[in-house]
């Protein structure tokens, strides 16, 4: 077998809207060999060693299925059961995790293998375990010599596996917090792989915690609640219950400190943890030395407590936000003999009970006979095969910590008012938001001030494992109290996100988006494909349009809205970098990138893209005038759908408004053509194009796309009409805003476009641009297309181009993708010369730099040229430095400053035509959207297309 190709997503992406792997694998003889010719010699040990695959309902849907699925007929294929026991063993492990799905990759013998995981690495390894523990129960002679596996011990490797799964995966505080927060709706990412460092919420809304300290854990009193000895002194200046203590340095003053206090005592460092170095109820001189020299190991300072023994059991009290939300009798790991059985097998039985797991993996921990366990039975002069009488209680640690085996009895309903008021009053007097208050009481029922009960230490970053899952008695949601703490009731924990994709577009739709909130007074975060912005400023250069980017943007403190521009490729590749958006927009869906990763057709790239509004939970924006976005609208949750139509008369889009539905239409009206909003069957005139200077005068529909898009977006997420018409009439498509995308210089005596542009789509839209300038010279251009694109594309941009320049200057990117040095230059040549254009006015310069050179060169007074750049500033250098003899007054051309709210009519026209019904049909033949096989269906959120299940497979 071979392991084609292993992708990650860590958000929604192709295969779920959660994160998975994706293993493509080739099981090469094994298709020859499923579970049903391989047999029980495979199938019975397989089930005896995970006997939890029994709850699999896999596609029967109930306990049992997958087990049918193994015996049934000829049974199932090696990678479908490879799936199966990578997530089972991750369940082993303590992750909650269910899906998966294996499917034919369209070749034979190769199945795309995908199972959810919680933890990338934990997912990682539980397949690679999975995968050497199949190996070894098939047939010697199906596994090659240098695959074979001997004596694989599955028992100890699962063992092993649950071990470092618990080191990568969160703690069980850290756990139980992300879940009260996912039950609340308030995201939350992992900062590092290492400790449970987390930020909850986005943006300036952002909180952090690591384990049970918080943002707003003050540094002051963690520091208090680590010197035990300050904090005795702290407590019993306010008169709370407290041992008398001595802070030592020497195992003499640690005997003169016991002496005075009066056994028993307890020995314990100054700043420990966890229970670590703590001996209790000492009453010997030689104890005390002993104990010293244990407690030292454990302490950083070096310094030591001695204190008096308070009697009583360990209690845990827990305050979060001066309240006291949960407290735990906490009884250390132990044995009770039954007179025939030696400890080492009560410790056996004691291990049998299936809530006992290694560490954190369960609800409890194993017992150990480590080296303290041992210690403790020399005191009794016991060993492993002593056998206690009936009856008696063994403990195996003098601390009743979970991790070490102790257990955990939820008391909270009986805690005595003066207890409670007492732990309140403590944690306020450290000054921490959350404070474990650790408790000896004979019955915690009773007043401390009856029965001589006391506090022994404050505890900051306390436990949440033993009130979330009690050995005995009702689990607390204490996660609950500090996620209303750090995020009270109707308080914000999102930013608004917007979400843009498309194939060509979203670049400058996703730079006008910001720009129009930047103006209305928000700091956005932007990511694109030239780098992330912050509130208008380049924080980190380069093509960021991917999850990686995302997350940048939604960690960063100031920003209180996202725009993120989506690409095919960060999709393709890692899937989402985040699992809702507010608003997510597809602009439309052309030949680009097609062949690469799985994506060989425009259905397969709208399946890709329309992530982007399968996200979305407030709007999806999406292209009326582009049969697969409106398809798109089947698949979204989203509370509303706005459509974007260039087509006044576009028949679904005249239904969707006329039920109330939300649109932003292009209409035809006297002083030109007027972006025009629908609202609940209110009619909006918004903004005359060649108002905007990012259309020039209104000639380029790309960008009266782009700006219609960028309306929709911020009209539906609040924005006022003044607002996006500012930003809308404040954007250029100048390099400082948007650079490599139809920047325009007009300093040589010729008019110079730089432009991106590296699609047909793009060449098409720049090409219709270039048809309506009519520049009083010729028209040069500078084309390339990018190496990894069919040959199919390139022929297709020839064609486009061909017949609408008088000189055609081919060239390559910079990266040559696959391609030759001159490969994509000369295809493009054949396919002009295909197309009807003279080998006299093509020339070939494979460097781009070369290329651009010779065209400002070979361009005169009154020539447009046209540069599609691949390396946008190089280019954007070599233009505005050119510089040759005869200087140029550049000409001034200053858009129309008609009033923009002149009277607009009924829909689909201005009032050039009083009178006119609305439902008056032109010619929708200009509508390229192709409805058969389409169903019509109405809802809340207006009109939307969906599949006709009997034109449908």
């Amino acid at each position: 077998m071979n392991i084609l190709e292993t992708s990650v997503y860590r958000g929604p992406n192709v295969y779920a809207l959660f994160p998975v792997i994706r293993h493509k694998v080739d099981i090469g003889v094994l298709e020859d060999w499923p579970t049903g010719r391989l047999g029980e010699d495979f199938v019975d040990p397989l089930i005896a060693a995970l006997p939890s695959l029994h709850e699999h309902g896999c596609s029967y849907g109930a306990p049992g299925g997958f087990i049918r699925r193994l015996r049934e007929d000829e049974g199932t294929w090696f990678a479908h059961v490879w799936e199966h026991v990578a997530i089972e063993i991750q369940n082993i492990a303590g992750a909650d995790v269910t899906f998966g799905k294996t499917r034919s990759a369209d070749e034979a013998g190769v199945y795309n293998m995908v199972f959810e995981f919680e933890e990338e690495r934990v997912g990682l390894e539980a397949a690679d375990l999975a995968l050497k523990f199949l190996t070894s129960l098939l047939p010697e002679d199906l596994v090659a010599p240098e695959n074979r596996i001997e004596d694989f011990d599955f028992d100890s490797e699962l063992e092993s596996f649950i071990r470092s799964a618990q080191r990568l995966a969160l703690g069980p505080s850290t756990a139980s917090l992300v879940k009260a927060a996912k039950e609340r709706d308030i995201p939350y990412m992992r900062l590092n792989n290492y400790s449970s460092l987390i930020q909850l919420g986005h943006g300036r809304y952002q909180k952090r915690i690591q384990a049970t300290i918080t943002s707003e854990t003050n540094y002051i009193s963690v520091e208090l609640a680590s010197d035990k000895d300050e904090t005795n002194r702290i407590l019993a200046d306010l008169g709370l219950p407290v041992p008398r203590q001595r802070l030592v340095r020497s195992r003499e003053d640690a005997l003169r400190a016991a002496k005075r206090l009066g056994y028993p005592v307890v020995v314990k460092p100054l700043d420990g943890n966890h229970g670590r170095g703590i001996s209790i109820e000492l009453e010997e001189d030689e104890h005390i030395l002993e104990a010293f020299d244990f407690a030292k190991e454990h302490s950083r300072s070096r310094s030591i407590i001695v204190e008096t023994f308070i009697r009583g059991f360990d209690h845990r009290m827990l305050v979060v936000n001066d309240d006291l939300v949960a407290v735990s009798k906490r009884v250390p790991g132990h044995v009770i003999g039954d007179g025939k059985s030696t400890i080492a097998e009560l410790v056996d039985v004691v291990n049998s009970d299936p809530r006992r797991g290694v560490g954190h993996e369960k609800v409890l921990t194993r017992l150990e006979l480590d080296t303290k366990a041992m210690e403790h039975l020399e005191e009794k002069t016991y060993t492993p095969e002593t056998v206690l009488e009936d009856g008696e209680t063994l403990y195996l640690r003098s601390t009743a910590n979970l991790s070490t085996g102790g257990t955990a009895i939820d008391v909270t309903d009986i805690v005595h008012p003066d207890n409670r008021e007492m732990a309140v009053r403590a944690v306020k007097a450290i000054g921490l938001d959350i404070g474990g208050v650790d408790f000896l009481s004979p019955d915690i029922s009773q007043s401390y001030k009856d029965n001589g009960a006391g506090i022994c230490e404050i505890n900051a970053a306390p436990g949440f494992r033993m009130h979330v899952a009690p050995s005995e008695g009702k689990p607390r949601d204490v996660a609950g109290a500090v996620m209303n703490m750090l995020f009270p009731e109707n308080s914000p924990a999102r930013i608004p996100m917007i979400s843009i994709t498309g194939t060509n577009g979203k670049t400058t739709t996703s730079r006008m988006v910001s720009h129009i909130f930047k103006m209305s007074g928000h700091t956005v975060g932007l990511a694109t494909t030239d780098g992330v912005y912050i509130n208008g400023n380049l924080t980190v250069k380069g093509d960021l349009t991917g999850p990686m980017s995302a997350q940048m943007v939604l960690r960063d403190p100031t920003v209180d809205l996202a725009v993120l521009e989506t690409a095919r490729g960060g999709i393709v590749r890692s899937g989402m970098g985040y699992r809702h958006c507010d608003i997510g927009a597809v602009l439309n869906i052309s030949a680009d990138h097609l062949g690469l990763k799985g994506v060989d057709t425009l259905e397969d790239m709208a399946r890709v893209k329309r992530l982007v509004v399968e996200i979305a939970r407030d709007t999806a924006v999406l292209n009326a005038d582009d049969e697969h976005c409106l398809k798109m609208a089947e698949h979204t949750d989203a509370r509303n759908i706005c459509y974007v139509t260039m087509h006044a008369t576009h028949p679904l889009v005249k239904e969707h408004i006329r039920v109330g539905g939300r649109a932003v239409v292009l209409e035809q009206g006297i002083n030109g053509q007027m972006i025009t909003l629908y609202e609940k069957s209110a009619h909006i005139p918004l903004m005359w194009t060649h108002l905007i200077p990012a259309t020039m005068e209104g000639r380029a529909m790309h960008n009266v796309n782009n700006a219609m898009f960028a309306a929709a977006i911020a009209f539906s997420q609040g924005l006022r009409l003044e607002d996006i018409r500012h930003g809308l009439s404040s954007f250029a498509t100048s390099f400082s805003q948007a650079p490599g995308r139809m920047n325009v210089f007009d300093e040589h005596p010729f008019k110079v476009i730089l432009d991106y542009g590296h699609n047909p789509a793009a060449f098409e839209a720049m090409t219709n641009l270039v048809d309506q300038l009519n520049p009083t010279g010729r028209r040069i251009g500078v084309f390339a297309v990018p190496g990894d694109r069919r040959d199919e594309d390139i022929a297709e941009t020839a064609r486009i181009i061909a017949g609408h320049y008088d000189h055609y200057i081919c060239k390559r990117d910079d990266t040559l993708r696959g391609r030759g040095p001159d490969e994509v230059p000369k295809l493009l040549k054949a396919g002009l010369l295909a197309n009807g254009v003279s080998e006299a006015d093509i020339t070939i310069i494979p460097s781009e730099e070369e290329a651009v050179d010779a065209a400002l060169n070979m361009a005169e007074a009154g020539d447009l040229l046209v540069i599609f750049g691949d390396d946008s500033t190089r280019c954007w250098k070599q233009i505005i430095y050119f510089n040759r003899p005869g200087g140029y007054d550049p000409e001034n051309s200053p858009t129309d400053g008609s009033d923009q709210t002149a009277s607009i009519g009924t829909y689909g026209s201005v009032d050039d035509e009083p009178g006119r019904d609305r439902d008056d049909d032109e010619d929708d033949q200009s509508i390229a959207v192709n409805l058969e096989g389409l169903k019509l269906v109405r809802d809340k959120r207006g009109v939307r297309l969906a599949v006709d299940p009997e034109d449908s497979d």
